[in-house]
């Protein structure tokens, strides 16, 4: 095989990956709930 082809095929196997990874690391997390005090002058538009 020529050094193009090996070098094309080392970068897609690198780019596949990457994206294997990158999908696996996505984990969904749950909702958390927040408190804020709201100021009444807020609440009367």
């Amino acid at each position: 095989m020529s050094r193009l082809m090996v070098t094309l095929i080392v970068v897609l196997v690198v780019l596949i990956g990457g994206l294997f990874l990158l999908a696996g690391s996505a984990k969904e997390k749950a909702p958390v709930r927040v408190e804020k005090v709201v100021p009444l002058a807020n609440l009367s538009n």
